[in-house]
């Protein structure tokens, strides 16, 4: 026996940083549940592939995999009532193609580029071939209704499975969209609250005034395992956690420095002791949790003694102090700055961690910064990074790495329409990625929620499946 109820979730993140713009940066785990429940992509994770139909049913490519069309779910309306069309589709992915982000997150995609394909569907035409472009369409094409006005963008209806019925300050009630084309929505409807830390956010679960906590870290899970009251879902390769060395310039230009510090590094230690074991060992490539993801690729151990060999083939200056930025947006973060730091100094590499927060950060190190953290919730797609942050046009380059055969691996795989041919590609793609990228990957974070006991059919994907609760439901 089960019924349908209201369903109180939490939300991590900095009340500074709230944003209503589907079409934003959502900093916070709250902004970001919101939004997803209340607005559409145009495809999302799937259970059984990695590329499943949400708003888009169906699409198909040209030969040449450089034309794309996407086909309107049957059904699909607006809040208000309005049926979706084409030219909401086109409105919304040009308004996205036009934030600052937008180049990576429709990546090769201009935005004269985004045209009709009949009443119901939408025509994308890349600047190069892009096999898996409906796989980088998953994260953030939300649509919004056809010339909604920029003061008026956080009141612009949505799609999704609940609807906005009031939003202060971070925290929202949503009602269930029985209109919704998906399918039935189980629940009535979900309350979200914004925490500052997911240290609050998981003592709100654990004292009953909430239903679900989401992303609230490997502590809280220790804490909670023994309670018969509280569930702890565990959703594997959620999170990367890699740290960032500029490889544009600065004291981290060298590859040979770059390599050193990931050989100075004691992966399983700090994913014992940052994540109290809720995690993997990482191996300096991001899409960990991607079929395609190469694992025949040796696992870096630490080795001090080759470490500093090539710190001192690099005249790396082991006298200065290097400052390594952070925050405490997500658990795990700032812990492993600091864990870091410590094993480092043991190759003579001295490192100061330094606290941000979040709204500074994003100001001022990201994009920027010398020596630095960053998380990555989607972390199901080696091509999702290289498209992002790794091809030397990505608007998303956090290391500032350009590398020409990275590059032309990437295109190479995009334009091959053969599964296994362009699986091969991928590899070489990450090949290039493990030996001199930006990147020190030491461990992928589990996705750790916590929920009450009667709480039912919450998401195990990672990534932004795990904000898609349509299917949730409170048993009896």
């Amino acid at each position: 026996m089960s019924w349908s109820g209201r369903c109180g979730g939490g939300g991590g993140g900095p009340p500074s940083a709230v944003t209503r713009d589907p079409h934003g940066v959502q900093a916070n785990e709250s902004d970001y549940l919101i939004i997803a429940l209340c607005y559409d992509t145009l495809t999302t994770p799937g259970e059984k592939t990695t590329t499943a139909p949400r708003l888009a049913a169906r699409w198909t490519s040209s030969a040449d995999l450089t034309r794309w069309r996407f086909t309107l779910a049957d059904g699909a309306v607006f809040h208000d009532g309005s049926p979706v069309t084409a030219a909401d589709l086109i409105w919304s992915l040009r308004r996205l193609r036009g934030t600052p982000s937008g180049a990576s997150r429709l990546p090769g995609i201009a935005a004269q580029h985004i045209r009709p394909y009949g009443p119901r569907g939408v025509e994308l035409v890349s600047d190069y071939p892009n096999a898996e472009l409906p796989q980088l369409l998953r994260l953030s094409t939300f649509v919004l209704k056809h010339g909604t006005p920029e003061h008026a963008i956080h009141r612009s209806p949505g799609t999704g499975p609940f609807q906005l019925d009031w939003f202060r300050g971070g925290n929202a009630r949503l009602v269930r969209n029985d209109a919704w084309y998906g399918g039935e929505v189980l629940l009535d409807a979900i309350e979200v609250r914004l925490f500052e830390s997911p240290q609050a956010m998981s003592s709100a679960l654990l004292a009953g005034q909430l239903d679900l906590a989401s992303n609230v870290g490997a502590v809280a899970a220790r804490t909670a395992e023994r309670r018969r009251d509280v569930q702890v879902v565990r959703r594997r390769n959620d999170m990367a956690l890699p740290i960032v060395m500029r490889a544009a310039d600065g004291p981290f230009a060298d590859a040979r420095v770059r390599t050193a510090l990931r050989l100075a590094v004691d992966r399983e230690a700090m994913v014992k002791q940052a994540l109290s074991g809720y995690g993997t060992v990482g191996n300096d490539v991001l899409g960990t949790g991607d079929p395609a993801y190469d694992r025949s690729l040796p696992q870096r151990a630490r080795d001090l003694g080759r470490a500093e060999k090539l710190l001192t083939e690099a005249r790396f200056d082991r006298s200065a102090t290097y400052d390594l930025v952070t925050t405490e947006d997500v658990p795990a973060l700032a812990e492993s700055a600091t864990l870091f730091a410590h094993q480092v100094r043991e190759a003579g590499v001295k490192v100061k961690v330094v606290r941000r927060e979040s709204a500074a950060f994003y100001d001022e190190t990201w994009l920027k910064g010398d020596l630095y953290t960053t998380y990555w919730g989607t972390n199901d797609s080696v091509v999702f990074f290289a498209s992002k942050t790794l091809a030397s046009d990505a608007a998303q380059n956090e290391a500032g790495w350009r590398d020409p055969a990275f590059d032309a691996a990437y295109r190479r795989a995009m334009r091959t329409a053969d599964v296994k041919q362009r699986t091969t590609l991928l590899r070489e793609l990450q090949r290039i990625q493990y030996e001199r990228s930006g990147y020190l990957l030491w461990g992928v974070a589990d996705g750790i929620d916590l929920a009450a006991a009667p709480v039912r059919g919450l998401p195990r994907l990672p990534g932004y499946g795990r904000v898609q609760l349509e299917g949730a439901w409170l048993a009896r």
